[in-house]
């Protein structure tokens, strides 16, 4: 009979290997759930519901000889299958059909997964920490514990202690068995640990110009961006600004929902960026990120002039980056990322990345987060 700790092993060495099937599916399709809303659509507050195809372990099936495919002597041209299962336009087929599984992980899982994918590099906060967390670091032993925590090197030790100090340990046959009182258990200790925040501040053109796909293409962007810097910061702060021909602070729905007439003045939106930031986040105490999405058409040259002042002398000496995401339209001449390349390229806090479809998101990504900055 197999004793219950060898039946405890086997479960968690089939969950192993079961998580780490569904990692490798969600790595080979992960262009797919990037430039895909399913994921935003099945997120929790701290996991995300992904749909993966049904993962069966192999075994064996019994049959008889003879009765397989590819057996025996077949006609030229003969169909194996019958005729009209599965074709477009035949009678419903009796084909059994793509199963999907709906299987549960964490935002920080799927951050580690996006990051070995891109070779995203960790970032190394700026400024002193805001305040202390606290946290639990497993660095002590207990007697008594959940069969998860079990250490087992220190439980052979001290069994091993146990058998060659009773005089019963034989080198020639060596044979350890740990008993109840040579059990040993991880445990926790509290302690506290640096709390780096962040400030992620978005800024997006919802003129008339700026449709739905692009819209969505900003909020997959803004997904990924999100979920990276959550798992590289302790405190994580979001403020979203929409413009046209003026700005204002939005919520997140509205922020992806709200559509406008009028014409762009890319300026509005940084003057009053600034105006957040210089409000509520010291950069000697914020990481500040900088986020702003367009098609590129701005009012005027004078306006530009005006968004690269209010950059140079308001934004990027308290930024940790300013990134430009000019998302392609029908309607967008794509002037704005010309004008801040020509002006800014030499500022290592400052990246651009033209997204022209959704195969683009995973370069933008890429090239946003990849400074480790």
């Amino acid at each position: 009979m197999e004793r219950p700790e060898d039946a405890a092993g086997r479960v968690e060495r089939d969950r192993a290997r079961f998580n780490a099937i569904v990692r490798g599916h969600i790595k080979h399709d992960l262009r797919r759930y990037v430039t895909g809303s399913e994921l935003i659509g099945r997120k929790g507050r701290q996991l995300v519901s992904i749909p993966v195809p049904r993962i069966d372990l192999p075994r064996f099936r019994h049959g008889r000889n003879g009765r397989g495919k590819g057996q025996g002597e077949g006609e030229r041209g003969s169909d194996e299958g019958q005729a009209g299962e599965g074709q477009a336009g035949g009678a419903a087929g009796g084909q059994p059909g793509q199963h999907l599984l709906e299987v549960e992980l964490s935002l920080e899982e799927l951050a580690q997964i996006l990051g070995e994918e891109l070779e995203l590099p960790n970032i190394q906060p700026r400024g002193r920490a805001r305040l202390a967390s606290p946290a639990r670091r497993f660095s002590a032993l207990r007697r008594a514990g959940p069969r998860g925590l079990r250490h087992m090197r220190r439980t052979y030790t001290e069994a091993l202690r146990r058998e060659i100090a009773s005089g019963r340990f034989d080198p020639d046959r060596p044979q350890v068995v740990p008993n109840e009182d040579d059990l040993r258990y991880r445990s926790w200790k509290d302690v506290s640990r640096p709390d780096h925040a962040a400030l992620i501040l978005y800024m997006m053109d919802v003129s008339g110009s700026m449709g739905r796909e692009q819209k969505e293409i900003v909020r997959l962007v803004s997904f990924w961006i999100d979920t990276w810097l959550r798992s590289q910061y302790q405190s994580l702060e979001m403020r979203y600004v929409v413009h046209d021909a003026v700005a204002k602070e939005v919520d997140q729905d509205t922020f992806y929902r709200l559509r406008e007439s009028g014409g762009t003045k890319i300026s509005s939106a940084y003057a009053l960026a600034a105006e957040i930031v210089e409000r509520g986040f010291p950069p000697e105490e914020w990481n500040i990120y900088l986020f702003h999405f367009s098609d590129g058409d701005n009012w005027s040259g004078r306006d530009t002039e005006k968004c690269m002042q209010v950059l140079r002398e308001r934004l990027l000496p308290g930024a940790n980056l300013f990134c430009y995401g000019q998302v392609k339209s029908a309607y967008g001449s794509g002037q704005f990322k010309k004008d801040v390349d020509a002006v800014l390229s030499g500022d290592d806090r400052v990246i651009t990345s033209e997204i022209l479809d959704r195969e683009g998101i995973l370069p933008a990504i890429k090239a946003f987060l990849g400074r480790g900055r």
